[in-house]
């Protein structure tokens, strides 16, 4: 006798992957004006860091490029005129010390900011994912194993650890892959623990035990049954995680540890800005006003999506009208 089985919702008005799910979520974000603003400000910052090599063109300048007759010597390497020295040929000014080109610089650090967030946070959700569920569908020796290692991951101090690792590897190997690898493999210690909860009020459905009837394997009913049930939740907390890498990356760049000069990175600048902002404030208000920016919008959008996968969820940030909440 062959058993069938039929995926449901896990619980009234959460949102599971199949036909339409893609157009529903649409439509409920469309009609969250800060999720709208939220996501013109990152389509925004991606057009940015994407085209930074056409922008560069465009402006003729480059990045690297330094221009010694714009600062001014004197004072120490102040630059000539108002705002930082702004002009046509340079849109936000330059930067002190240097003169490099501060509008082509920040959107070549844009590249190394989002990429280094959006990277880790794959990695993070990858592994989270992974070991939640070995801990929920494992024996009791390997669910308490993994569960005490994660509680010891989750308790490390992340940035000390980072800075330790960036120190002992070789200085030629790509830093933008390193702040992946120690962002992701450092902090994926939340997602097992809400992929773990997640999983162990799963299992007991009917449609997973019938899966199991079915003589499916641990692996197979994991992969066909748990996996898309675990999609909303799992989405949700990784884009609520992005904004987390991306201050991750800032505040190792900050610190002197992150991705290595000449290559631009919000945090490297924002570290070098410290001591012109008497000076030049607006060397220090540009980089800290982008990522403030960036992580606000990623963190409104991750809130967005958390209430339209699950509309019961009232939205921390308050999205949209009070008329649409009560929907």
């Amino acid at each position: 006798m062959t058993v069938t089985t039929e995926r449901s919702v896990t619980a009234p008005g959460i949102i599971t992957p199949g036909a339409g799910t893609g157009r529903r979520i649409v439509r409920r974000l469309r009609r969250r004006p800060a999720a709208l603003a939220a996501a013109g400000v990152l389509a925004l910052l991606v057009v940015i860091a994407l085209t930074a090599p056409l922008l560069a063109q465009l402006t003729g300048q480059d990045p690297n490029a330094y221009h010694d007759d714009l600062v001014d010597s004197a004072r120490g390497g102040v630059p000539y005129g108002s705002f930082g020295g702004i002009s046509a040929d340079h849109w936000l000014g330059v930067e002190p010390g240097t003169g490099r080109d501060l509008f082509t610089r920040l959107a070549y650090g844009a590249r190394v900011s989002l990429l280094v967030a959006l990277g880790a946070t794959l990695v993070q959700t990858a592994v989270g994912v992974a070991a939640g569920l070995a801990a929920a569908l494992g024996n009791r020796f390997v669910g308490q194993l993994i569960g005490r290692f994660t509680d010891v991951m989750i308790a490390l101090p992340m940035l000390v650890l980072g800075i330790a690792l960036t120190a002992v590897v070789p200085p030629d190997f790509p830093r933008p892959l390193l702040l992946v690898l120690i962002i992701g493999l450092l902090d994926w210690g939340g997602v097992a623990r809400m992929v773990r909860a997640q999983t162990l009020a799963l299992r007991g459905l009917d449609f997973v035990d019938a899966a199991r009837l079915s003589g499916n394997s641990t692996l197979r009913v994991a992969r066909r049954e748990l996996l898309p049930s675990l999609a909303a939740p799992v989405i949700t907390y990784a884009a609520i995680k992005v904004p987390t890498a991306m201050v991750a990356e800032a505040s190792l760049s900050f610190l002197g540890v992150g991705v290595k000069p000449p290559t631009p990175s919000w945090g490297q600048m924002l570290s070098s800005a410290q001591t012109w902002f008497r000076a030049d404030p607006a060397y220090v208000l540009l980089p800290a006003g982008l990522l403030f920016a960036t992580v606000l919008a990623f963190t409104v959008l991750g809130d967005a999506v958390r209430t339209a996968l699950d509309p019961r969820e009232g939205s921390r940030l308050r999205v949209g009208t009070r008329k649409e909440r009560e929907q």
